[in-house]
């Protein structure tokens, strides 16, 4: 499944559109790498989302084309929030 479409989904981001532009604008990164929309979407990706000052990071555990807004979330797992991208690492400056 496409990137963009897995996001909107599982619910990460409530519209393709805005999914579709975090990937243009470079907010979305799988297993460490800046993602394009098309990006296939495969179970154990690790996908960080950049909202604003703070980065999601969320494990992909399952890939289904429809899904409740009630079992969406069962779709992935949150591994860590960072307040920014210098936070991710665990180090201090």
């Amino acid at each position: 499944m496409r990137l963009d479409k897995y996001l909107k989904v599982s619910r990460i981001i409530k519209r393709r559109t805005v999914a579709n532009q975090a990937c243009d604008t470079e907010h979305v990164e799988v297993n460490g790498k800046r993602a394009k929309a098309s990006y296939d979407v495969k179970e154990g990706d690790i996908i960080s989302v950049t909202y604003g000052e703070k980065t999601t990071e969320f494990r992909v555990l399952d890939i289904r084309e429809h899904t409740t807004k009630a079992e969406a979330s069962s779709m992935y797992e949150v591994v860590g929030q960072y307040p920014d991208k210098s936070d991710k690492t665990g180090e201090d400056a």
